[in-house]
């Protein structure tokens, strides 16, 4: 098969697949939608933003939505469409790189402590344990006090905490599959521990994975957001949703929209993620499938 070819099996396949996904789960294909609205948005903030995120009108604070500012103006006079806009960024970047790097992490982990199990298992499960113990906002907030507000520690801090849930989902997922036929017959043909893992184990793992993940980005947008809102996440004058309800809060009666669309647009993200996750779940795991 060269090249071109499997390319264009792939293709179809999953095209075939999101045909399929479409029809079967019409609420998960209104939430993909919104979403890839989202992550356009994203991308290309500069040229969708009327005004530069940080552009000061002091004339115009708190003045309320009108035909140049969409969603009105902020206390020192800050279009709040263009904030949002920049916002989505802060959000979408912070929610798929911690899942990418947690569940790569738990994954490993996982997949290691449930495929080897005995002493290595107990001993990295107990550390999950000791992790899952404590709530894993009062984890983060921990950390964010002791690295500092930024970015880059948002995105360290919610990794620290979100791997663990990974690590255990993995490892059960493992310990059923590894008594499989086929892991025996690799097995019996000489195949080493690593290549059954990663070419045998790995592959028949990463549905529950890739639904987890997607439900977990939802839960690392409002985590960044907590944090930006408390403080202790990205700094001014970075737009952040968090931050910004947090900048609201205090103008809540004489200006409700400072708190509104910044509050609406995770509202949103967050339930399309959580929709679209219950659809690939349906969709992925043959026992809750219809046909």
């Amino acid at each position: 098969m060269t090249k071109d070819n499997f390319i264009t099996i792939m293709f179809m396949n999953f095209s075939r697949f999101l045909l399929k996904f479409c029809k079967a789960k019409k609420m998960a294909a209104a939430s993909l939608f919104f979403l890839t609205i989202f992550v356009i948005t994203a991308l290309f903030a500069p040229l969708i933003a009327p005004y530069d995120y940080d552009e000061q009108d002091l004339e115009g604070r708190l003045k309320p939505p009108d035909e140049d500012h969409f969603f009105g103006r902020d206390q020192f006079g800050r279009d709040i469409f263009s904030r949002v806009i920049y916002g989505t960024r802060i959000s979408l970047e912070v929610g798929l790189l911690v899942v990418l790097i947690s569940s790569a992490i738990g994954v490993a982990i996982g997949s290691i402590a449930g495929y080897f199990s005995g002493f290595l298992d107990d001993f990295l499960m107990r550390i999950i344990d000791i992790l899952l113990a404590f709530p894993g906002i009062l984890l983060a907030i921990a950390i964010m006090a002791i690295l500092g507000p930024s970015l880059n520690n948002v995105i360290l801090a919610l990794c620290l905490i979100g791997w663990v849930s990974y690590a255990r989902l993995a490892r059960g997922e493992v310990l059923s599959v590894k008594e499989m036929d086929y892991i025996e017959a690799a097995r019996s043909i000489g195949c080493s521990n690593t290549r059954i893992i990663i070419f045998h184990v790995l592959p028949n793992i990463l549905a529950p994975v890739i639904v987890q993940s997607t439900l977990g980005i939802a839960g690392v947008i409002i985590g960044e957001a907590g944090l930006s809102f408390l403080g202790l996440g990205v700094q001014p004058p970075t737009p952040s949703w968090g931050s910004m309800l947090s900048d609201g809060k205090n103008y809540i009666f004489e200006a409700p929209h400072l708190t509104l669309f910044p509050g609406f647009a995770i509202m949103i993200v967050v339930m399309s993620f959580n929709f679209l996750g219950d659809g690939l779940r349906d969709i992925l795991n043959p026992r809750m499938r219809g046909d």
